[in-house]
């Protein structure tokens, strides 16, 4: 064995992974070599105006001797002067860019937070109904989230369930004190009712228990006495209980839950519909779905011109079962919104699409598959980590960036989903939803209120191809 190969195969490993982690993040690191390339730089030019001035400096001495002293006395404070400005940026550009390398997500989600901030406190308070008994853990984290919420956006509750349970689940939870506060502000309000619909239970049964606590909440609505209404009950119970009590929108004849997904781009997600309300559908359902997210991307995701996309197992026109192809020509047909194609399975999460339309056993397949994501990726990361001293320095430079992950992927960031094509707006949350799913689900609500969705929902019925 030569002496090279001996040296080459001695080489420290801590090098080799140095040099893995640079090319990673060869884009990052450029920035900062530019920087410092760019403070060389000013640092030359200050140094040769510096010399340049001393040769001056120089000659005036021998010129006009004490003036000339004078004159270097305050070369040499221009000198100094420019020094600290060449210094002070250096650090300045070292300070802002370098923690681009470790956590470059940091800064975009603190536009984004600042954005939400300023769009919350220009927005008026509504009143949102509230199924408090609806959910695994009801009444106890839908009354903490509600409350959370109430504290973080501009709403009010009414809160609907039976009284006694939600006054002795804000005692053992230790919110009475809070609760009593926001009754006395007038910003909450608990409001009697029934029993829940179970999880377990037929949808029809909202026809036969009228003070469900999902119908009451629902007549809030009905009676203009709340702007929009949220549940973690059972889903097929509320869609029911919508259409019963405030109808659908004319021209639509199955509504549809929306569900966000994330994409690669944090600040754009995804809608995907329907997510569960329709197991079995026909074409003409799925062209209302892209007509109704076309509409809510443009109102609450702020998208100009929305991409629908139509979920499938190709991106060719042919490809698909007979629901798909048929549901292709009457997208491809219609010019209210920008039909983008077949949408595979690998796309829903590129960014590519703003709305991506299917049916409802297809979404709720997809939906659950990607709750799952966010946790089954942060356990391999965690396994894949070495072990001992350089896997906790490892973990301790990453462990922002994880945490991010997952809460991209987590559903609770999102908490609920719209319920479209009914003539009300309705979030329907998580089963299994706790505080911070119910507080997402409430800033939903409130910004589909904020945004008008439902003045351009109603719009839909002057299309003609609802009403023929």
């Amino acid at each position: 064995m030569g002496k090279e190969t001996a040296q080459k195969i001695n080489k420290p490993r801590a090098i080799r992974r140095l040099v893995i982690w640079y090319k990673r993040n060869s884009a990052v690191t450029s920035i900062v070599d530019t920087a410092a390339s760019s403070a060389a730089t000013a640092s030359n030019v200050a140094g040769n105006m510096v010399s340049g001035a001393g040769s001056v400096v120089t000659t005036a001495s021998n010129v006009a001797g004490n003036v000339a002293g004078n004159v270097v006395s305050s070369a040499e404070s221009v000198v100094n002067t420019a020094s600290s400005v060449v210094s002070n940026a250096s650090s300045i550009a070292k300070n802002t860019l370098q923690p681009l390398v470790f956590d470059p997500l940091k800064r975009l989600q603190n536009n984004d937070n600042i954005l939400d901030r300023v769009e919350e406190s220009q927005s008026k308070r509504i009143w949102i109904a509230v199924d408090g008994m609806g959910g695994d853990y009801a009444p106890g984290p839908i009354l903490e989230g509600c409350l959370e919420a109430i504290s973080r956006f501009p709403i009010n509750i009414k809160f609907v369930g039976k009284i006694e349970k939600v006054k002795d689940a804000a005692k053992k939870t230790g919110l009475a004190e809070l609760l009593e506060n926001e009754i006395d502000n007038n910003r909450l309000e608990l409001i009697d009712s029934g029993e829940p619909i179970g999880m377990n239970e037929e949808a029809t049964a909202v026809r036969k228990r009228k003070n469900a606590s999902i119908n009451v909440a629902m007549d809030l609505v009905r009676n203009n006495k709340a702007e929009a209404v949220y549940s973690a009950g059972n889903s097929g119970a509320m869609m029911a209980s919508a259409i019963f009590r405030i109808g659908r929108l004319k021209g639509i004849e199955r509504p549809a839950i929306g569900a966000l997904f994330p994409t690669r781009d944090q600040t754009r997600p995804v809608l995907v519909l329907d997510v569960g309300a329709n197991t079995d559908c026909k074409p003409s359902y799925l062209h209302q779905f892209a007509l109704l997210g076309n509409i809510y991307a443009k109102d609450v995701l702020q998208v100009q011109k929305p991409r629908i996309g139509l979920l499938n197992i190709g991106e060719e026109e042919c490809k698909g079962n007979d629901l798909s192809l048929k549901t292709f020509e009457l997208l491809s047909s219609e010019k209210s919104f920008d039909f983008g194609g077949n949408c595979e399975g690998r796309d829903v999460l590129s960014g590519s699409f703003d709305v991506v339309v299917c049916d409802g056993f297809t979404g709720n397949i997809l939906l659950k598959f990607l709750e799952s994501v966010g946790g089954v990726l942060l356990d391999i990361l965690r396994s894949e980590l070495p072990r001992g001293r350089r896997g906790k320095v490892g973990s301790a430079f990453l462990r922002s960036n994880l945490l991010r992950i997952k809460k991209r992927l987590d559903h609770a960031e999102h908490g609920g989903a719209l319920l479209l094509g009914v003539n009300g707006i309705c979030v329907i949350g998580h089963g299994s939803s706790k505080s911070l799913s119910v507080v997402s689900a409430l800033r939903l609500a409130h910004s589909a209120v904020n945004h008008g969705v439902m003045d351009n929902l109603n719009q839909l019925q002057k299309l003609q191809v609802l009403n023929s």
